[in-house]
Order: structure tokens, then C-alpha cells, then sequence
């Protein structure tokens, strides 16, 4: 009987969204209505559903529905150099972006950077209002991860918040990438990267 020669294990890049490849879209909100409160984001608070839950009581004292924050993504666009990032990325290798964004603010920005996979979460909508969110499971991203390693994929992950930690942790290869000096700071164990060439560079490194 002839012996199988082990294949080369094969590599998939998972990389947040906001903060990454894109503005983040609270922030973006909380400019545009001026309610302050809504600047938090995962960088802030690693409670994602507390965070989401004040978000949300805020929202409805201030009488903002969904489309109010759609107009804003609307007028967003990805972070300078972030789609070419992504497109010479997705030439070498296979990318999915695990966001705990919600498929009703993702779907302009998958457009402008060319509909690469995106895993998030959806908005429970009522009367045009969001009254709640579903998460698809708990801790996502690290889940995510861990399948793709079983899958016997070479995993190296990028991100910048307290939600991404895990899934760095998790990944072969974990890299901090415009990440707040706080979080730098509480998890070393990450090379901190801040251009696109760079973390592009390492990543072919280790492909």
C-alpha cells in the first residue's frame, strides 16, 4: 500500500473588523448625536453584553432607531490602506473576519472591501427600533478558532480589543493590531502592530 505524504497544513488569517479594517461605528455615532456614552467600545469595557445592553437603553432615551445608525455607516468608509491590506491578503491565503458587529451594520463595509466572510451576530428589530441582539454563541471569535484548528488549519489572528484576546490566544499565531496602549499594555504576550505592511510581512512569514 501506497503511504500518504502529509499535506502542508493550510493557513486561514481570522481578523476583527471595527478597529482593524474599519472605523468604529459607536464611535462614529456617538460623534454624529453627540451622546458621549456611546463611545465606549470593546476597548473599553470587556463586558460585551453589558456594553450592549447600556447601548441599547441608551439608544431608546434618545428616541435613535436602527436607520438613524445606518445613516451614519453609510458616510464611513474603511481605514485608509485597509482594502488593498485585505486584497493582497486574500491573495495568499484564506481570510475570515470574526466581528461581534451585527449583519445589519456590516453589510456596507463587506461591500467597499469586496465581500470577503464575515461571522457576527444580528439586531432583534422591532418598529424599526433594536430592542435586543442575538449572539450566535458565546465567545465567537476564540470558538471560531479553536474549529478552524481542528480542521487542521494553521490559524494566525489579528485584533485590537478585550473581545479579540481570546481568539489571539487561541490562534497559532496572535497579533495585536491598532490596539489601545491599555491593552498593549495588560497583554504582552501579543506583538503590538500598527501598519498594514508590517502585519501583512508577518504574516507571510509565517505562512
Amino acid at each position: 500500500m501506497v503511504g500518504i505524504t502529509p499535506a502542508v497544513k493550510q493557513s486561514i488569517v481570522t481578523l476583527d473588523l471595527e478597529g482593524v479594517l474599519v472605523p468604529e461605528i459607536w464611535i462614529a455615532v456617538a460623534e454624529k448625536t453627540g451622546i458621549a456614552e456611546l463611545r465606549l467600545t470593546t476597548r473599553d469595557e470587556p463586558d460585551y453584553d453589558l456594553l450592549m445592553t447600556n447601548r441599547i437603553k441608551i439608544l431608546h432615551q434618545h428616541n435613535l432607531k436602527l436607520t438613524d445608525i445606518q445613516e451614519v455607516i453609510g458616510t464611513l468608509q474603511p481605514l485608509a490602506g485597509a482594502r488593498e491590506f485585505l486584497a493582497e491578503l486574500r491573495a495568499i491565503t484564506q481570510v475570515i473576519i470574526l466581528s461581534d458587529t451585527f449583519e445589519e451594520f456590516a453589510q456596507p463595509f463587506m461591500r467597499q472591501l469586496d465581500w470577503p466572510t464575515i461571522f457576527c451576530n444580528r439586531l432583534v428589530i422591532e418598529q424599526g427600533r433594536i430592542v435586543n441582539y442575538k449572539l450566535r454563541q458565546s465567545d465567537q471569535k476564540r470558538k471560531a478558532v479553536a474549529g478552524l484548528r481542528e480542521l487542521n488549519y494553521l490559524v494566525i489572528a489579528a485584533g485590537d480589543s478585550f473581545n479579540d484576546t481570546t481568539m489571539l490566544a487561541e490562534a497559532h499565531h496572535g497579533f495585536l493590531f491598532h490596539a489601545p496602549e491599555g491593552i498593549k499594555k495588560q497583554f504582552p504576550q501579543f506583538p503590538a502592530l500598527e501598519e498594514y505592511g508590517e502585519l501583512l510581512a508577518r504574516i507571510k512569514n509565517l505562512l
